[in-house]
């Protein structure tokens, strides 16, 4: 298949890599610090587990023309948040309305906001659960494990596109599993306050309080705003708070069977906010205020994150620093 990643970041990169190694004709669409590495030596990635692939730069296609989006078969938007109407509508300016749009984005209102500029086309949210960090130019590491999901649809997209490397799923309940990713995603903020790695940050059970509490805080508005929530574990994500409080061994055992993180890993959040770029706190922790606001549900933990982050403090802070 011809796919265009429209947002060559980390995510981007990894996934168009592996897709490429598996036989489709990628083309990154990006900016040029991050492409230009790529044209000069090459794209490699790697994973947790060992994996290492190395994809040459004549075997993809690398631009930051939109043009590129005329001939694709799928696209797959990759970018910040911030950036998803601008994308859009370059996809809506280039891209045939038969090319089914795939939105690989944190967040809920990604897809939301691709459907409002694209409604004649297929615009299908995804959940991507893994975490990649970029090590050096043209490389990138996948940090944490698990599987991509789609949305159901026709063409069995999941099929065509997954490979052993890059497992893809379909879901019929894919809002859910989005929400059941933004309540993970809610530690991004934390862990780039703590400047501690992921690992690091789980062993400490006064962070994992204060991701257990955040946790049930967003719980209790999507409660009240009845959106249920899929896991992203094998666990009820009602359960998560209670095991994230459990005494450091017990929770050892318990993580270890659900999830497999890299000693180095942190979250996104962490790397733009030590380089003063744009997070996407907005997306994350301002998705439940608003509910929260909407159905009269208090939201401090989120609040005070949110505050922190957009003050991004030159130091890191502990636990009780952050709590209301």
């Amino acid at each position: 298949m011809r796919i265009v990643i429209a947002g060559a970041g980390s995510i981007g990169c990894y996934c168009g890599a592996l897709l490429a190694s598996s036989g489709h004709r990628v083309t990154l669409l990006g900016r040029s610090r991050i492409l230009d590495p790529i044209r000069d030596k090459g794209l490699t990635v790697t994973d947790f587990s060992g994996l290492l692939r190395n994809v040459a730069a004549q075997d993809v296609t690398l631009t930051d023309d939109a043009r590129c989006l005329a001939h694709a078969d799928v696209v797959i938007v990759a970018v910040k948040a911030g950036a998803t109407s601008d994308m859009a509508t370059l996809i809506a300016q280039h891209t045939p309305v038969s090319t089914p749009v795939l939105s690989w984005q944190n967040g809920m209102d990604n897809a939301r906001c691709l459907r409002s500029i694209l409604p004649d086309h297929d615009v299908r949210a995804g959940m991507v659960p893994f975490n990649v960090v970029p090590t050096e130019p043209a490389c990138f590491h996948r940090a944490t494990s698990g599987e991509i999901v789609i949305q159901s649809g026709p063409g069995a997209l999941a099929q065509k596109l997954g490979c052993t490397d890059l497992p893809i799923v379909e879901s019929d309940t894919i809002d859910a599993v989005q929400w059941g990713k933004l309540l993970i995603n809610l530690n991004n903020a934390l862990n780039a306050l703590s400047g501690l790695t992921l690992k690091k940050q789980l062993l400490d059970r006064n962070w994992r309080r204060l991701m257990a509490d955040q946790m049930s805080e967003a719980l209790s508005v999507l409660k009240a705003a009845g959106h249920p929530v899929a896991s992203t574990t094998p666990l009820p994500a009602w359960m998560t708070p209670y095991i994230l409080r459990l005494p450091t061994p017990v929770f050892s055992r318990i993580a270890a069977r659900m999830l497999t993180i890299d000693p180095s890993a942190r979250t996104s959040m962490s790397y733009d906010l030590l380089a003063g770029r744009p997070t996407e706190i907005d997306s994350l922790q301002g998705e439940i205020m608003r509910l929260g606001h909407q159905f009269g549900v208090a939201t401090p933990i989120c609040a005070k994150v949110s505050a922190l982050i957009k003050q991004a403090p030159e130091a890191a802070l502990l636990p009780d620093q952050i709590a209301p």
